[in-house]
């Protein structure tokens, strides 16, 4: 873990505009997304969310506000969330749920 990692309480999965899905468990992993690899430079809470998880990892937001702001610029650039909650079938057995804006 790099020493300026800050991880989440619950890991997101988004399912990328090519159809694969990407988990993000840190606000560093969300920033070195939006940095180096985010499918649009523009909108709001692209802005917002780089702003935030910058922010939380300096300390001067908590970690949950970074995740909801990034989970918002996913939803505004068509990347829905994957839900991923266990049934009650054999072990392993998993549903997915996509959730989108």
């Amino acid at each position: 873990m790099l020493l300026n990692e800050i991880p989440w309480t619950i890991p997101l999965t988004v399912r990328l505009s090519n159809g694969l899905e990407r988990t993000f468990t840190s606000v560093y992993e969300a920033v070195d997304f939006l940095e180096n690899e985010w499918p649009l430079r523009k909108g709001e809470r692209y802005e917002r969310a780089l702003r935030t998880c910058l922010r939380a990892l300096n300390r001067m937001t908590p970690a949950a506000v970074a995740r909801e702001a990034f989970i918002a610029a996913c939803l505004e650039a068509g990347m829905p969330l994957v839900m991923v909650t266990p049934r009650h079938e054999p072990r392993g057995a998993e549903a997915k749920t996509v959730l989108s804006a």
